[in-house]
């Protein structure tokens, strides 16, 4: 017959363990939700993070999962932290998704939505004293884009060349990579191009931070839409936990214990709500609009962006 004191030792093991198990799963105050984003507007981390803090706390709020929010260098090291398995959900471009997508490593949680939309536009912009007018006047002039990885930044502005019979490999002066909408911006702003190509929340941003004034610019070009920057999750997250987000982001919005200003999302805008429904066919659009952007195009882009550099 066992002792009493080893009977004691055995269940305060048996209801110890289920107790640690559940401290230490993946969305709890041990092992929180890894969450990085794309640094969208100029790449401090305390400006893109600033926007979707209060989103994930309002998560945290509604459902108890915890989460680790911080921002990347680079579009390029999302998608590298993404495929590296070091974060677990990534806010993404366009563009940066479906690339992290097809290497097999990001999958479709939700995409913001406002006033029924899951879209925005991407512009083409001058000074407001050039002789501009419309986007063919661009030929042998030259350009500042964002992260070669994003689509309003860059695949856009590109694309809508394109669409005038300007090639920007053979028929731009010279194209300058910046890293990002507001330094492409203020490279315009500061006479380094002629245009600029970036999105129309990135811009509305800078000017409401006073970083520009936007009586010194007029839009050439206005793209087609381009879906949301969608949030994405790590596909090799356990079902249960890629359960759990959906239904957390998807019904946060619904929360009336939840400040509707914390559901914000681009920009720091303000969203109705997180759409989890939305499927991949949303992202169809920016694969045919960038098509032409193959690995051979794109190095050669980046060839010309690098020659401009160092001239």
């Amino acid at each position: 017959m066992r002792s009493l004191p080893a009977i004691f030792t055995l269940l305060c093991i048996v209801f110890i363990l289920p107790v640690t198990a559940q401290a230490d799963q993946i969305g709890s105050h041990k092992k929180p939700i890894r969450v990085m984003l794309i640094p969208a507007d100029g790449g401090t981390e305390d400006g893109t993070k600033a926007d979707f803090q209060p989103l994930f706390d309002a998560i945290t709020q509604s459902s108890g999962l915890q989460f680790q929010v911080s921002t990347g260098q680079s579009y390029a090291a999302v998608i590298e932290g993404m495929c590296a398995g070091l974060t677990d959900i990534a806010w993404f471009g366009p563009a940066s998704y479906i690339e992290a997508r097809d290497r097999g490593c990001a999958e479709l949680l939700a995409v913001e939505e406002r006033n029924g939309s899951s879209t925005y536009f991407a512009g083409l912009f001058v000074s407001a004293d050039s002789d501009f007018e419309q986007t063919a006047d661009l030929k042998e002039h030259s350009i500042a884009l964002g992260s070669s990885h994003s689509a309003s930044s860059f695949s856009y502005p590109l694309a809508m060349l394109r669409k005038v019979n300007v090639d920007p490999l053979r028929d731009l002066s010279s194209i300058r990579i910046t890293g990002s909408h507001t330094n492409s911006l203020l490279a315009l702003k500061n006479g380094h191009v002629d245009a600029a190509g970036a999105s129309f929340i990135s811009f509305e941003r800078a000017v409401n931070q006073g970083g520009l004034d936007a009586r010194s610019f007029k839009i050439l070009a206005k793209s087609a839409p381009i879906p949301n920057p969608p949030i994405a999750m790590h596909t090799q997250l356990p079902s249960d936990i890629k359960m759990k987000l959906r239904q957390a982001i998807g019904n946060v919005h619904t929360n009336k214990d939840i400040n509707p200003e914390a559901i914000r999302g681009y920009g720091g805008k303000r969203v109705d709500r997180y759409n989890v429904e939305t499927g991949e066919a949303l992202f169809d659009s920016v694969v045919d609009a960038t098509s032409f952007l193959n690995d051979d195009y794109m190095a050669a882009l980046l060839r010309k962006a690098d020659s401009a550099k160092r001239g």
